[in-house]
């Protein structure tokens, strides 16, 4: 989306008439149906007046494009400045420019990010190279006419309010490999940038340039699609087995022979491969030529999943990103604009009123921006009230579209090596499906126990890691998470406090909380159902709080409203016992099923204790 477009002669004039930031303000009202805040006015004014220096001191000619504003199509990311043309060979290109007002940062030990003040106050953000270098590999990797018409990307980043220091932390060794590719320009280097845009645009001529990058269809490039593709192959976690690869063919078919519009559903329980199918079919989908994306509601899961694929390849997960993404933007895509949607998690896509999301109604938006689109689902995994994505929600927005439905179901269980039957147990045990049933399960391939205190828990979960295995703890929402602007922002306050024992540790870290089932330094934090949901470890010690309860007159298990903590999970259910319940009871069936070789449980209320005592017997008779 143009948001302010020009040749340079233009852009001058607006600049030097004052009228650049009305003409950005205006271009912003028209597109996003919103004013502009006096802050960002005011970096307009300062920034692109530095911009207009830098390009009429290198003398660049009056018929090179600019771009203020670009929004990166299918993305919320506004690039701030592009300059477009041909260099002395006659090639044609085009520059980034990610302009900054800082005056100073901080080196960080994270991978690309420095620490500066923004938003009130010191955060880590990407460096400003490393910024404009994504935007880059973005429009290269997805544009199609910039990728078909061979037209050549630059980036650089320009902090024209920055005095160097010495030693200069945005220098610092840890950045020099993307400040080679993307160098950064501070107040001193301003004759340096007029030499680098000039290389590159010197010749003029960047009006047609500028028409090819916002008409572009955006469609991943046959290169990109190559690098993608070659993370799976010869990974075995992407393996289909059995009923797997019945559902893989199938997808394939309807979605590769569609006529009009179809939503294919895929209805699994925990483990039984969704996740694995829906990667397959996304990377041959993707070889077909299709403009396709992937979709994780849950950012935690997402974040995980771009993690195992990119490894240690560095500067990949960005690029992932392109067609990774979250639920909430597609709701001002526009009609049939993708070939292929593919949701994984689609239990959690959310409805109206959800923070930080615009539109009415996700699973509307993901069947009406896409001529076909799959749904991976469980509707037992559905864990607030806002939690929209159901087979039958699914069915009836299909219908009102006109799109074909196509169910295929994944019964057999591949996680917690393969015992079916404690999922069984588990749902049996909580009273979510009175008709589960069970036989109990081979003792030595999947481990379950109970354990009588969360110390001896804990314990057992680090030995498990100290064995090289995958294994965190994990509990429900029965305790409160102390905010940030409390001084919690990485896991610094023990939340999670069971007195009885002398146990206390604190919640998964709020600082880049999408990371905690990856990185192992945060393997002395609990997760949560928001940071574990779609995700498997070897193996995952669950802690169950006050909010699940066992009443032994009624013989029921039953969610306790003043004992769940989730303010959002539990919105407008304080009269609705059943339907709390329900949530609750499905967080802890997604909890209890994160095994793939065994699950340790402690838990809070001593009836419910009793009760999964005398059930587990059973399983043992």
């Amino acid at each position: 989306m143009i948001i302010y477009k020009n040749d340079v002669e233009g852009f001058r004039n607006a600049v030097d008439s004052n009228a650049i930031v009305s003409d950005i303000e205006k271009g912003f009202r028209e597109k996003f149906g919103r004013k502009v805040n006096s802050n960002e006015k005011r970096s307009w004014n300062n920034s692109l007046r530095f911009m207009e220096t830098a390009l009429r001191k290198a003398d660049i000619p009056g018929d090179c494009g600019v771009l203020v504003e670009y929004n990166i199509p299918s993305t919320s990311k506004r690039i701030d400045f592009i300059v477009t043309g041909h260099n002395e060979k006659d090639e044609a290109n085009f520059v980034i420019v990610e302009l900054k007002q800082w005056e100073s940062a901080h080196a960080t030990n994270k991978e690309e990010l420095v620490a500066t003040y923004v938003g009130g106050a010191v955060r880590d953000v990407p460096h400003p190279s490393y910024q404009a270098y994504s935007y880059k590999k973005y429009i290269t990797d997805m544009n199609e006419a910039v990728y078909t018409k061979n037209i050549q990307s630059y980036s650089c980043a320009y902090l024209h309010n920055y005095q160097v220091h010495e030693p200069e932390p945005l220098l610092s060794s840890q950045y020099a490999e993307i400040i080679e590719d993307t160098p950064v320009f501070f107040s001193r280097d301003v004759n340096r940038l007029e030499a680098f845009i000039k290389k590159y645009v010197g010749k003029g001529s960047g009006k047609e340039i500028l028409y090819q990058i916002e008409n572009g269809k955006i469609r991943p490039s046959k290169k990109f699609v190559e690098y993608i593709t070659s993370m799976f192959q010869g990974n075995q976690v992407y393996t289909l087995l059995d009923e797997q690869q019945v559902a893989y063919a199938n997808i394939i078919e309807h979605a590769l022979n569609a006529e009009g519009k179809k939503t294919i559903i895929v209805n699994g329980g925990p483990g039984t491969g969704k996740s694995v199918v829906a990667m397959n079919a996304f990377v041959k989908l993707l070889n077909e030529d299709m403009n396709i994306q992937f979709i994780a509601p849950n950012a935690s899961f997402k974040e995980a999943l771009i993690s195992s694929l990119s490894g240690s390849r560095k500067y990949t997960k960005k690029r992932l990103n392109a067609i990774f993404s979250g639920s909430g933007k597609y709701y001002n895509a526009l009609d049939d604009e993708f070939d292929m949607l593919i949701v994984d998690e689609a239990h959690r896509l959310k409805g109206k009123g959800t923070y930080m999301y615009k539109g009415a109604s996700q699973v509307e938006d993901m069947i009406r921006s896409s001529r076909c689109n799959v749904f991976f689902i469980d509707d037992f995994q559905r864990i607030r009230p806002n939690d929209e994505g159901t087979v039958e929600k699914i069915i009836e927005v299909a219908e009102k579209y006109g799109s074909e439905v196509v169910k295929v179901e994944l019964i057999a269980q591949f996680r917690c090596a393969g015992a079916e039957g404690f999922l069984n147990w588990v749902e049996h045990t909580l009273g979510i499906s009175d008709t589960a049933n069970f036989d109990g399960w081979d003792q030595e391939t999947f481990e379950f126990k109970l354990v009588e205190n969360p110390n001896d828990l804990k314990d057992t979960i680090d030995q498990r890691i100290e064995e090289g295995f995958k294994a965190r703890l994990l509990a429900g929402y029965a305790w409160n998470w102390t905010s940030e602007k409390e001084g919690n922002s990485n896991a610094e306050i023990d939340d999670i406090v069971i007195e009885d024992y002398n146990f206390s540790m604190p919640w998964n870290s709020r600082n880049n909380s999408y990371s905690w089932a990856v990185d192992p330094d945060k393997a002395g934090q609990i997760g949560c159902i928001h940071t574990s949901q779609g995700l498997e470890f070897d193996y995952v010690g669950v802690i169950i709080g006050n909010d699940l309860k066992y009443d032994p007159i009624s013989m029921t298990v039953y969610g306790s409203y003043d004992d769940y903590k989730d303010s959002a999970g539990k919105k407008g259910l304080k009269n609705k016992p059943t339907e709390l319940t329900t949530y609750i009871k499905n967080i802890y069936r997604v909890l209890l099923s994160r095994g793939m070789k065994g699950c340790y449980v402690f838990c809070q209320d001593e009836n419910l204790r009793e009760h999964l005592k005398s059930r587990l017997v059973s399983t043992q008779i």
